[in-house]
């Protein structure tokens, strides 16, 4: 089981990080970025799943800032509450430097990954393309990934959309996949957004699983 610690981002902010350990061997760390909706019950569960995988796993309360101990419900007001700090109230570039600050403090134990979902998708995009200290990262149907396509990856990524996600529409994704960036893997699902939590009305399971299989595939091959 893991738990929640406090942790001093890069801008002297102390905020929660979920902490999930593996029981036996350390295949490296991961660093697990939540979606909109803050560190939720699936968020750390997640985490747990990839700590009996052999990662150490930080996955850090973004939102804690603006919004202490943030864990929404998919809709209603928990939804609007995500979607205003999200645009408006935290800003992005922050999300990032706190994940840069978590990749940091996972290094000295071995190679570090980036997983994020949804607001997360897109912070691994970054994190392949801007920051430092990551061997690679899986982003599952991050929404500003299309319009960051231009942004070259330096590690290697894989990113993960569903076929009927309203909100990232197809033509974005096939932007992305025209860049054949070389260290890029995209892949589309026959499934729509947020199918991977097993809470929202579109998870399916089959592509749930078949990302995970992606996920950790690439994290062991760029693994030590």
């Amino acid at each position: 089981m893991g738990q929640f610690e406090r942790m001093t981002m890069s801008d002297g902010a102390d905020i929660a990080v979920y902490r999930a350990t593996p029981a036996g061997e350390r295949r490296g760390g991961v660093v697990l970025v939540q979606e909109i909706f803050g560190v939720t019950e699936h968020i750390r569960e997640m985490a747990e799943d990839y700590a009996e995988d052999g990662y150490e796993v930080l996955a850090p309360a973004l939102f804690d800032r603006e919004h202490p101990d943030f864990a929404a419900d998919y809709g209603g007001e928990g939804l609007a509450e995500g979607v205003r700090l999200a645009r408006d109230a935290h800003p992005f570039a922050l999300s990032l430097a706190d994940v840069q600050t978590c990749v940091d403090a996972l290094s000295p134990g071995g190679p570090v990954f980036v997983v994020g979902y949804c607001y997360g998708g897109s912070v691994a995009w970054f994190a392949a393309t801007r920051m430092h200290g990551v061997a690679a990262a899986s982003g599952y149907y991050g929404g500003q990934v299309p319009g960051a396509a231009d942004e070259e990856p330096k590690v290697p990524v894989v990113l993960h959309f569903g076929r009927y996600d309203r909100s990232i529409p197809m033509d974005g994704v096939e932007t992305v996949i025209a860049k054949g960036w070389p260290l890029a893997q995209v892949h589309v699902y026959e499934a729509g957004h947020g199918f991977n939590s097993d809470r929202r009305k579109d998870y399916h399971a089959p592509s749930a699983e078949l990302a995970k299989e992606r996920t950790l595939a690439l994290f062991r091959a760029n693994g030590d």
